[in-house]
Parts: structure tokens; C-alpha cells; sequence
């Protein structure tokens, strides 16, 4: 089916460009740099990705995205033989923006954690953020930026920045399950439903790639952000502008609580695969299948978080 791959890589371009890069593929951008120093290679040398995946233990896909973000900074460029090569020798590659992608990320979710504690004020300076976390204001601003683009921040006139409301209680989170159990069904079976089939079949490819072992090297941000996304795709091709609004402000009060929880990677895979079959079955046109198998899967995964943070809440004895 060559035109839908084809479709699929213009599809794959543009969400990149929309969306910029995701924490794994800067954390990978940054241990391709770090290796390369630490060979000390030469400029022209060819850069392997098999051999790159391997030492740096993920799929050939983040290292494919890594090596296209490293072209973009002018770290490696493409060879007339296929594939890509040092732009610059090794030593001089102190001066590239990615060895710090590691510490961004962690900071990020440190803040998750102070915002779900209640250790920070719900208005706060860019000034007190940077001396709480020891970061440039640069960098704070990536993780502010980030945040709020995720929705649940937002910079205030001048400085400062302001928390937005979120899901904390396990009442709401359990609710947020019923609710999506009734609306995404639903929309599935939708008079006005359109299907995406350029946008699913990228949904598709996401969630083989981490079937196929980038489940186990993803941050769990990265893998809530991909499957959250999909749930969003099918939700948009209902064409009911009720639903798609009522589900992305969902998305944006549940995200945290999800960041918090550590994230089962057996059950993750398993879920996976479930969201492999809906997506197939929506490609076939067997929407009617398709809406049984999401309930199924809503059901069986509200059930099982619920129980698993109900047990996070509970006071040991």
C-alpha cells in the first residue's frame, strides 16, 4: 500500500512540525552526542542507526527522529550513501543545546510532583521557580512553556506564572472514567462520523512502534501523550464539536494524575494492543465493532487504575 505510506510520512512530517519534539527523542538526540564524544569521531564519520538503537538500547524509530532533530542543529548531516555523518568533529560538540534535554525532563516532572503536593503557591515568579529548581531561565522557560501548553499553566502579565485547576481526588478521577466509557463509545457511532484514516494510520504506527519495544523506553509523559492522542483522534473524527471540546478539556484536567502514577509497562502493552485492534477494526469500517471494543477497553482500564490509586491513597497501616 505505497500511497498510504507515503501519506503517512507527509502526515508524520506535519504533526512534527506542529507539535516539535518529544522528551525521549531529545533524550536520545542527546546520548547520540554523548556517544559520539566519547568515540571521538571524526567529521564525515557515517552514523549507523541499527548500531545507534543498540548501544543506546530503543528502536531504530526515536534514533531515526534523533538523527533528523541533530540535522536540524547542524550536529550531523546526510550521506551521499544513504543515511547520516558528523557535521562537526566530536570535541566541538560541547556547544549543542541537547546535553541538558535529561535535566529539563526531570525538572518537569519534579515540578508534576510539587504541583500535585501542594508545595508551591498557585501564583508563583519565573525568579522563585529558577532558584527553587537551580535553573537558567532558558531552561525554566522550556518547562513553563511545556506546561502550559499541556494546560495546566499559564503566564500571567509579566512574570508570573499561575496553576490551573486539575484532577487530585480519586471521586474525580473514577468520574473522568465514566464519562469517557459514555462519550467515546458514542462518538464512534456518531451520525456525522468521518473517519481520518491519514491520522489513524499515524495513531497506528505510534502504537505498533511501542508493541514492538519503545514501551519500554518511553517516559511515561511520552506514552500518556501518544495514547491520550489517539483516544483524541477518534474523538475528532465524530465531527461533534460538543464532545471533541468536552474530551481535550478532560485530557488537560487528568494529565497530571496520570504523570503521577508510575506506569505498569506489562499492562501499558496490553492496552497497546487493545488500541491496535480499535484502530484496525475503524480502518475496516467496522464501527459498530470498534465502539464495543473501546467501551471494553475504557471499562477494563478505568477499573484497574481506580484500584491501583485508590491503594496509592490509602494510608499504610
Amino acid at each position: 500500500m505505497q500511497w498510504r505510506g507515503l501519506r503517512l510520512i507527509r502526515f508524520a512530517s506535519k504533526r512534527l512540525a506542529m507539535t516539535g519534539t518529544t522528551p525521549l527523542i531529545r533524550h536520545v538526540a542527546a546520548q547520540i552526542v554523548e556517544l559520539a564524544r566519547n568515540s571521538g569521531l571524526v567529521e564525515g564519520e557515517q552514523l549507523a542507526e541499527r548500531r545507534l538503537a543498540e548501544q543506546i538500547r530503543v528502536s531504530r524509530s526515536p534514533v531515526k527522529s534523533a538523527l533528523a532533530l541533530l540535522e536540524t542543529e547542524g550536529v550531523v548531516k546526510r550521506s551521499g550513501r544513504g543515511g547520516y555523518v558528523l557535521a562537526r568533529q566530536s570535541e566541538k560538540l560541547k556547544s549543542t543545546g541537547f546535553a541538558n534535554a535529561k535535566k529539563t525532563d526531570e525538572i518537569y516532572a519534579q515540578l508534576v510532583e510539587d504541583r500535585l503536593a501542594e508545595r508551591l503557591p498557585q501564583r508563583i515568579t519565573e525568579a522563585a521557580l529558577m532558584r527553587a529548581y537551580g535553573m537558567a531561565r532558558t531552561q525554566m522557560l522550556q518547562v513553563l512553556n511545556r506546561a502550559s501548553n499541556e494546560g495546566w499553566m499559564e503566564r500571567l502579565p509579566g512574570h508570573g506564572w499561575a496553576f490551573l485547576p486539575v484532577q487530585t481526588s480519586l471521586g474525580a478521577y473514577r468520574d473522568s472514567y465514566r464519562f469517557r466509557l459514555t462519550i467515546e463509545p458514542a462518538a464512534i457511532l456518531e451520525p456525522g462520523f468521518v473517519l481520518d484514516a491519514e491520522a489513524l494510520e499515524y495513531r497506528l504506527e505510534q502504537q505498533r512502534a511501542l508493541v514492538a519495544g519503545e514501551i519500554r523506553t518511553a517516559s511515561d509523559a511520552e506514552i500518556f501523550e501518544m495514547n491520550s492522542g489517539l483516544h483524541e483522534t477518534i474523538m475528532a473524527c465524530s465531527r461533534n464539536s460538543f464532545f471533541i471540546d468536552s474530551f481535550r478539556r478532560l485530557n488537560k484536567l487528568r494529565r497530571l494524575m496520570e504523570y503521577r502514577q508510575k506506569l505498569d509497562r506489562a499492562a501499558a502493552m496490553g492496552r497497546c494492543r487493545e488500541h491496535i485492534e480499535i484502530i484496525e477494526l475503524l480502518l475496516d469500517g467496522k464501527r459498530e465493532r470498534a465502539a464495543k471494543a473501546l467501551r471494553e477497553h475504557l471499562a477494563s482500564v478505568g477499573h484497574v487504575k481506580s484500584q491501583r490509586k485508590n491503594k496509592a491513597e490509602r494510608p499504610a497501616s
